[in-house]
């Protein structure tokens, strides 16, 4: 397993990192399959208090409550649940943030919080107000840092601008090329890394029925497909090209999978293992499909 620097801090994350958003119901099976993955290298897993109403975070807690110092623990906030649990409402602000953190403490049985991320994020969000409520948490020792999720390059713009982000995460893949327009190379230039995730785009990149996706038509992603595939052989499967691609931009620290079960977790430790793309390679992959722009959120 490779590691990569996040940012400007001093945490070193593999470049193949758990998304836990998919994970069950099932506590002890989950913390079985965590275990594997840091056995496998995987030290950066990734959860949010959205996810299954704070039960992700919940699972995950149980899992390292006692391999905290084994594992980088990140987590988001914004998306506040109604109380009737019926659905959640957009909330930077600095007070809910202050109030949610501890919350997430308690659901993921640690004193702090190695990157807490804005689960989103607009222009009309009271930028330098939710700013202030990460440094506090930095002073207070409740986080170690901070990034945006976000795939706004309006966004994206204002926090590099304003704060001490490490990370953004986004989605990227060859057949979501947005990021290459204007976000990779200002993130890159400020040392903030990406965190990917969707490089599989939903899995048409591996097969999966063919559909209409971000402006590309489905003969386009069969085009695209195609390539991937042609660029697997016998030592390389399509869902390391498909990776390898996204982490072929210097930009990229980690690409966060989404794992639920065994054989994913297992092609994720293969993916791992999988060599770079080449220049050519890269290339290649890039010629099969336009790059596709950012119609909103300028």
């Amino acid at each position: 397993m490779n590691y990569h620097a996040l940012g400007k801090s001093d945490l070193r994350i593999s470049e193949i990192s758990f998304g836990c958003m998919s994970l069950g119901d099932d506590h002890a099976a989950n913390t079985r399959l965590l275990h594997q993955a840091l056995d496998l290298g995987i030290n950066y897993f990734d959860t949010a208090d959205l996810y299954q109403q704070g039960e992700n975070e919940v699972t995950v807690g149980k899992a390292f409550h006692d391999r905290r110092d084994k594992v980088i623990l990140a987590t988001k906030v914004g998306n506040q649940w109604q109380p009737d649990g019926s659905g959640w409402d957009w909330n930077a602000s600095k007070s809910y943030i202050l109030q949610a953190v501890d919350k997430s403490l308690q659901r993921l049985q640690t004193d702090y919080i190695d990157l807490y991320q804005l689960h989103g994020g607009t222009l009309d969000d009271p930028i330098d107000e939710t700013i202030e409520a990460f440094e506090q948490l930095v002073q207070q020792g409740k986080i170690r840092y901070y990034g945006i999720s976000s795939i706004r390059p309006s966004v994206i713009r204002e926090y590099v601008r304003r704060s001490n982000i490490v990370s953004v995460m986004m989605q990227y893949s060859l057949l979501d090329r947005r990021p290459e327009e204007s976000c990779l190379g200002l993130l890159q230039e400020h040392q903030i890394s990406v965190l990917a995730r969707g490089s599989y785009a939903q899995g048409l990149l591996l097969g999966k029925p063919l559909k209409e996706y971000l402006g590309h038509t489905p003969e386009m992603i069969a085009k695209a497909a195609t390539m991937v595939k042609e660029l697997a052989d016998a030592d390389r499967t399509a869902a390391e090209v498909a990776v390898r691609f996204v982490l072929g931009s210097p930009a990229v620290a980690s690409a966060v999978l989404g794992i639920r079960a065994k054989e994913q977790l297992h092609e994720a430790s293969q993916v791992a293992k999988a060599l770079p793309l080449t220049p050519a390679e890269l290339e290649e992959l890039r010629s099969t499909v336009p790059p596709n722009r950012y119609e909103q959120h300028r």
